[in-house]
């Protein structure tokens, strides 16, 4: 144990103090308003994220679950069809699948990037496809192009998965922008955190976007109207308001993160046992994690020193979605190694935007030990 203070593996304060007096006013006016749900304050919301990722509509929703579970809905993905995505990612990529009625099916991942690409995705096709959900982790996309090609050429749609890369690129155009729509979660701990849950789609497709406002609220477009079986997943006017003051601040805050990636690149390029996370040439990392690898036989035992001498290092993910009992009870038997090899080697250390570089010494300092005694 140490008697330091902890360190967190995001720390929300910085961002708190640095527009504080903006958030609480808001916050407030809010209040006083007496409009809690939708609005204007959601509508606002709406049309500056379309305008920051250079879509034409954007619908705000209760969460980046919901996001996913509505775009699918909008796309008619249903009972009987198969969405090929990731098994290295957190649950909700493949529950939402599941929530509409279909079959999730898991691709391989990239050893490098952890994310899945066109040729594994390819290899999990079959004449049930009707859609794939690339998830782009921990801050950087697959290839999009080389999935969008795919889709193409098999007539599947493309569902982004853009919780943990808000506001990245892929050449001069922004992750959320690259396939017929995407889903975005604004949880606190994102790139862009809201004060509680939170999600928004984004799509150039005006049909599928009103498709998604529909189904956003209950299946009705007007009072005691409803065309469609839909859901409660109206976006909060606090959070939508909140998130306006935050979203200016995005790419600078965003670029934070890149230095801290820099400084812990350099901090750790003398520990041979440690594989730091790699950027792919395709496009950017806005590193919602540092993920590095560890020798899988110590990974648990390193993570919890690091743990017990005050820093928050944590693994994303600890168990690739096809080994989580509700799959092997529903009988996925599938073998992915590399996801499989992930899971057992994966720690991501402290970061966010403000971190600085005396924090990033003592993670490291921490982590360096426990490679020793662990």
């Amino acid at each position: 144990m140490t008697d330091q203070p902890f360190i967190p593996i995001y720390n929300p304060r910085p961002q708190y103090d640095q527009l504080r007096e903006q958030l609480e006013t808001t916050a407030l006016r809010v209040l006083a308003s007496g409009g809690y749900v939708l609005g204007p304050e959601v509508q606002g919301l709406e049309a500056e994220v379309a305008d920051f990722l250079g879509v034409e509509h954007a619908i705000g929703c209760n969460s980046g679950t919901d996001a996913l579970i509505i775009a699918l809905a909008a796309l008619g993905i249903g009972p009987g069809d198969e969405v090929i995505t990731s098994p290295f990612t957190f649950f909700a990529s493949s529950e939402s699948v599941d929530l509409v009625g279909a079959k999730p099916v898991f691709a391989e991942i990239d050893p490098t990037t952890f994310n899945i690409t066109a040729e594994t995705i390819a290899a999990a096709i079959t004449e049930r496809t009707r859609a794939i959900i690339p998830v782009h982790l921990y801050g950087q996309g697959p290839d999009m192009a080389a999935i969008n090609a795919l889709a193409e050429k098999h007539g599947l749609k493309v569902l982004e998965d853009v919780a943990q890369a808000f506001g990245a690129r892929q050449g001069e155009r922004r992750l959320g922008s690259l396939g017929d729509i995407a889903a975005h979660s604004f949880y606190p701990t994102k790139n862009l955190g809201a004060a509680g849950d939170a999600g928004m789609i984004t799509t150039n497709d005006a049909a599928l976007a009103e498709r998604c406002r529909l189904l956003r609220v209950h299946g009705s477009s007007r009072r005691d109207h409803h065309t469609a079986i839909g859901y409660n997943s109206r976006l909060d006017a606090l959070q939508a308001a909140l998130l306006r003051v935050k979203l200016p601040h995005l790419d600078d805050w965003n670029a934070g993160r890149q230095a801290a990636a820099a400084r812990y690149d350099e901090l750790l390029a003398p520990l041979p046992e440690v594989t730091p996370p790699v950027v792919a040439p395709h496009g950017d990392h806005v590193f919602h994690q540092y993920t590095l690898r560890v020798p899988s036989d110590r990974r648990d035992a390193i993570r919890q020193y690091m743990n017990d001498q005050g820093v928050g290092a944590n693994s994303y993910y600890s168990a690739p979605l096809h080994t989580q009992p509700v799959y092997r009870e529903k009988g996925y038997t599938v073998s992915l190694p590399e996801a499989e090899r992930a899971a057992r080697e994966v720690i991501s250390l402290p970061m966010w935007p403000a971190i600085d570089r005396a924090t990033q010494v003592r993670v490291v300092e921490a982590l360096k030990e426990a490679l020793s005694k662990a």
